[in-house]
């Protein structure tokens, strides 16, 4: 391991980069340092793994991998598409947010009624509605699952992000629309896909068991 050089990550701020957080956690690759929301650090080292992390604009993304300042990066499609850099695109890692509930609610969607919506994205959720489908709704903001909106009856249908997808199926639930499609995608750098194949396609490969 002292001879293992580092893999670098460059990951898109925010919710982007919290949510890939979560999925490297899921298969074993931790970093406690960003974990520390005080911390002025710009790049956050896990020793064990020797894994580097930073956190970049996301626009900037492809360009750090692009140049291999980061062997690995994770942005979304519309970014990679927007900026055309040279790097493999690797895995579609989900996360886009999409309008969930029973499959009863699909007419409804459908025949713009007055409909009841729940979600923790409530702004994201009204601009759908109000300006792309021009659907009157009353939006619920809630904190916590809100696959329970619909079981329970407080809504009929959600916005929510959507991963796998299995969370949705084991309640009954399924993806109705799509509002943001263009998902969050991992890129490797040219070079590094060679130098650190046995690294890179391991890691890969744990990642898509775990989405599927």
């Amino acid at each position: 391991m002292e001879d293992m050089r580092y893999l670098t990550f460059a990951l898109g701020k925010g919710r982007l980069a919290n949510k890939t957080l979560e999925l490297l956690e899921e298969i074993g690759i931790t970093c406690e340092e960003m974990k520390d929301k005080e911390s002025r650090k710009l790049i956050f080292v896990n020793e064990e793994q020797k894994l580097k992390f930073f956190l970049a604009k996301g626009p900037d993304v492809p360009t750090y991998v692009e140049y291999g300042a980061a062997d690995i990066g994770v942005v979304g499609k519309d970014t990679l598409l927007e900026e055309q850099r040279r790097a493999y695109e690797v895995l579609d890692l989900g996360f886009g947010k999409c309008v969930c509930g029973p499959q009863s609610a699909k007419e409804l969607l459908q025949h713009h009624e007055m409909i009841r919506v729940a979600s923790k994205y409530p702004n994201i959720a009204k601009d759908y509605f109000y300006n792309k489908k021009h659907q009157t709704v009353d939006i619920i903001k809630l904190n916590g699952s809100v696959e329970l909106g619909p079981i329970v009856g407080l809504s009929d249908v959600i916005v929510d992000i959507v991963e796998t997808g299995s969370t949705l199926r084991e309640n009954g639930l399924e993806v109705l629309e799509e509002i943001c499609p263009l998902s969050a995608r991992m890129i490797v750098n040219q070079v590094s896909m060679k130098m650190e194949a046995e690294r890179i396609r391991k890691l890969i490969s744990q990642l898509k068991e775990r989405l599927s």
